[in-house]
């Protein structure tokens, strides 16, 4: 069953000749890969955000304790 958007998309796709519906497809998938692409990427960083947080903690409680030094980007 389609809800009301893919209705509402596929009626105003039959209003379109041929070649252009294609292009509207390509211009879709193109679109929704990317939006999947996005979604991904939040679902992997709220996956990781305790561990960057720690990270984080890690970090500012070193320097507070002078054990970190700046970084040398020559060394990388």
């Amino acid at each position: 069953m389609a809800s009301n958007a893919i209705t509402t998309i596929t009626q105003m796709m039959e209003t379109l000749p041929e070649p252009q519906q294609n292009q509207v497809v390509e211009y879709l998938r193109e679109y929704i890969a990317e939006l999947q692409d996005e979604l991904r990427w939040e679902a992997s960083f709220n996956n990781t955000q305790e561990q960057l947080i720690e990270a984080a903690r890690r970090a500012k409680q070193e320097i507070a304790e002078g054990k970190a030094e700046p970084m040398d980007l020559d060394r990388l």
